[in-house]
């Protein structure tokens, strides 16, 4: 998270609407920056603008058929930076697409639902909190 910021989330969904209540979501719930992108392309090409978290759709194949699905996304999104946490969400409630998504380095994978949302929330809090734990731990290292 950057000091004295507000935190800045990648929200990637082709449904529109469901994209839409997303950022509602969060812009109600905190201080967040929020930026959308229908396709992975589009989240790909504005990395440059340093988001703290994505929120990335498995299947991205709502609006076009020939664009990266999340899975391409997210591969490219962790070649870009692999640092960058990366929350899959997907209306697939199936064990072996959530292992193929920690397999590609996502930080969890989250099912689309009624508590998609706080899901999202508790995932996004661990995040800083390791990422919190990680700079104590890199201070005390050095230190040593």
């Amino acid at each position: 998270m950057k000091n004295e910021q507000k935190t800045k989330i990648f929200l990637v969904d082709d449904d529109a609407l469901f994209l839409k209540v997303l950022a509602l979501d969060f812009l109600q719930q905190a201080d967040f920056e929020i930026e959308t992108f229908a396709t992975g392309e589009l989240c790909i090409e504005n990395l440059s603008h340093t988001p703290d978290v994505i929120i990335l759709d498995y299947l991205l194949d709502g609006l076009e058929k020939d664009v990266m699905n999340g899975i391409e996304t997210l591969d490219k999104i962790k070649a870009f930076n692999k640092d960058l946490p990366v929350i899959m969400l997907s209306s697939q409630d199936k064990i072996d697409v959530a292992v193929s998504c920690m397999h590609h380095k996502a930080f969890d994978y989250v099912v689309k639902s009624e508590t998609a949302f706080l899901r999202l929330q508790k995932a996004i809090k661990a995040i800083f909190s390791l990422q919190k734990l990680e700079k104590q731990l890199n201070w005390y290292m050095e230190r040593m």
